[in-house]
């Protein structure tokens, strides 16, 4: 289903909202969060798919205090994750590709990532990283599935 989401059907956005919402109710999860951050694609992707899945995503979870924030940007194309062979490559693969935009600072905020799939976790790791350096005083991170390694 996460792969029909990334790969055009947006209308599954509000199952997939419901079943993240329905996972963290009562959780606490978002508690203390200010902003929420989708993993930004880079701007020839998102052109070419119509749209950013952590976008869609992170609109549909039902916290009311947090307000969404685009200041993390990809600033250079990478290669797609499943095709790097380890995790070290693709730790490799993605630095230095996420950078917050010119000015905005995130002081003292604390930040949740939006993320549809967590393979070795090193394009969260490497936004966290970005968002840390701007000042955010915590990150954490949403996602709707963690793969099996073995299989990706």
């Amino acid at each position: 289903m996460i792969l029909a989401f990334k790969n055009g059907r947006t209308e599954l956005d509000s199952v997939l909202g419901f079943l993240a919402n329905s996972t963290l109710q009562g959780s606490g999860f978002f508690n203390d969060i200010e902003l929420i951050a989708p993993v930004p694609l880079h701007w020839t992707r998102r052109l070419r798919r119509g749209y950013n899945q952590s976008c869609v995503l992170a609109r549909r979870l039902g916290h009311q205090s947090a307000k969404i924030t685009t200041n993390l940007v990809r600033i250079r194309r990478t290669r797609a994750q499943p095709a790097m062979p380890s995790p070290v490559a693709r730790a490799r693969n993605v630095a230095g590709a996420f950078a917050v935009r010119h000015g905005h600072d995130f002081g003292g905020r604390r930040i949740c990532l939006v993320d549809d799939i967590k393979t070795t976790g090193a394009t969260l790791n490497e936004c966290a990283k970005v968002l840390k350096q701007a000042g955010a005083s915590r990150v954490c991170a949403l996602v709707l599935a963690v793969a099996d390694q073995k299989l990706s």
